[in-house]
């Protein structure tokens, strides 16, 4: 579903200085090429429309990109289109709607591999080889992933998000709590949460939550499989032990030791995983780098406790250390666009620029040690710098995931696991019995998918 080989996030982000500055000096880093292909044709006014789902603080910083990208384009004017700021499910939604009615569409953002390769198989994404050779772009060495669908490839990594955990210092303290190495294990997060749990009723701080999606459901097969829902021939692992061993750890924890929230809760109230951290009612949080914005945003979320940062537990004892969920967003180009070469230079160039991002970048170039400070150095009354940076930085940080795995039909397999789990939470079914309903749900949707 991501990389070919074991993704090793140290020599992602630590991008050595001059690496930087030769991105600093190639400001499209290869679009001049692709200006200078184009240099016999007559210079043409084109407008890009670029549908995506920005909030307030992501909208902005798109248009800092916009600006900057216009001022060394000036024949190419683009158009940020949020369809529904904040929540890209129902914005994607809205965008299979509008990619059919024959609306102008010429740049695409997901937030997944997953959406992302959905579309290409859908035959609306157009092919991106053919500007990767006139740019002398090798897209799998250039990005941390490189989506692709029958051996083509379909977008940009624009951002790249690790998985962590989160941690109020405030909580840790009062608990007598040191912040977890990368030593620490799944069963010593239940030992944290119920340590750090507080109070009663609509008094309580749970000690840690856990949101709907699939990635919460089973976080394990998402850092230790080199797919979370397929094995290398195509067959459904939801019979993999590692589904019954969280089903329980997520039932007993809410269960038994009372200590997250319960599922219910989290779907009938449709939660805000930030403001359940971030205002005071869990003290840790599983998330990923592109939460991290959002604790510098005291107006939305009012807080004054100071957030440390530490890897994603280990599956077991016996683990390797510093396995973890690389995600991102990507960027691709309408099949049905009339200005292919205009879209796919901004989406090179918005993929490789540094100085208006609000999160880390998925092009393996960039300065990404110089991005955090940028982007949180202002923050440290409310991050723990230190606990940031050794856990982005750690030479042992990696995922095991691969690209050659990835199907169009993920998203409805990872419907799949999110519904294994609600069968044991919310249905009390046993974990043996909801990995056989999963296990038959995902021979379905794969018969039914390469029929």
């Amino acid at each position: 579903m991501k990389k070919t080989s074991a993704v090793l996030l140290s020599s992602a982000l630590v991008a050595v200085s001059v690496l930087g500055g030769c991105a600093s000096k190639s400001d499209n880093a290869g679009g001049d090429k692709s200006s200078q292909a184009s240099a016999d044709k007559p210079a043409q006014n084109v407008t890009l429309k670029f549908y995506n789902w920005n909030p307030d603080i992501a909208e902005a910083a798109t248009q800092k990109i916009i600006a900057n990208f216009q001022a060394k384009n000036p024949t190419i004017k683009v158009e940020s289109i949020p369809l529904v700021p904040g929540n890209s499910v129902e914005t994607l939604k809205k965008l299979d709607v509008t990619m059919s009615s024959g609306e102008q569409v010429d740049v695409v953002m997901f937030p997944s591999i997953e959406e992302t390769v959905a579309r290409a198989a859908q035959g609306v994404l157009a092919p991106l080889d053919d500007f990767y050779k006139k740019d002398n772009v090798n897209a799998d060495e250039e990005y941390y992933i490189n989506p692709k669908f029958k051996g083509k490839s379909y977008a940009l990594m624009n951002n790249s998000s690790n998985w962590l955990v989160l941690l109020n210092a405030e909580a840790l303290k009062e608990a007598n709590l040191p912040v977890p190495s990368f030593d620490w294990t799944w069963d010593d997060f239940r030992d944290y949460a119920k340590k750090l749990s507080k109070g009663d009723d609509n008094n309580k701080r749970f000690g840690a939550y856990f949101h709907s999606w699939g990635e919460y459901a089973n976080p394990i097969a998402y850092t230790d499989k080199k797919n979370p829902f397929l094995t290398a021939d195509l067959k459904p692992q939801f019979d993999d032990a590692s589904f019954k061993y969280f089903f329980n750890l997520r039932k007993t924890m809410e269960k038994d030791d009372k200590s997250v929230k319960p599922l219910a809760d989290v779907i009938g109230a449709k939660l805000n995983y930030n403001n359940e951290f971030l205002t005071g009612k869990a003290a840790m949080l599983m998330t990923a780098t592109f939460a991290l914005p959002n604790i510098g945003d005291t107006a939305k979320y009012p807080h004054t406790f100071k957030t440390v940062v530490a890897p994603l537990p280990r599956s077991s004892k016996d683990a390797e250390p510093g396995l973890t969920n690389i995600g991102g967003n990507y960027v691709s180009v309408a099949a049905n666009s009339k200005y292919k070469e205009e879209a796919y230079k901004f989406i090179r160039y918005m993929s490789t620029e540094q100085e208006a991002r609000i999160e880390l970048s998925g092009w393996k170039k960039s300065d990404s040690k110089l991005i955090v400070e940028r982007l949180f150095g202002n923050m440290k009354d409310l991050i723990d710098m230190p606990s940031l940076t050794s856990t982005l930085y750690d030479k042992r940080v990696r995922t095991s995931v691969s690209s050659d795995i990835a199907v169009s039909y993920a998203s409805q397999l990872k419907a799949v696991l999110e519904g294994g789990l609600s069968k044991v939470l919310l249905d009390n079914m046993s974990s043996e019995d909801a990995q056989k309903w999963m296990m038959a749900e995902g021979d379905k949707l794969i018969k039914q998918n390469t029929k």
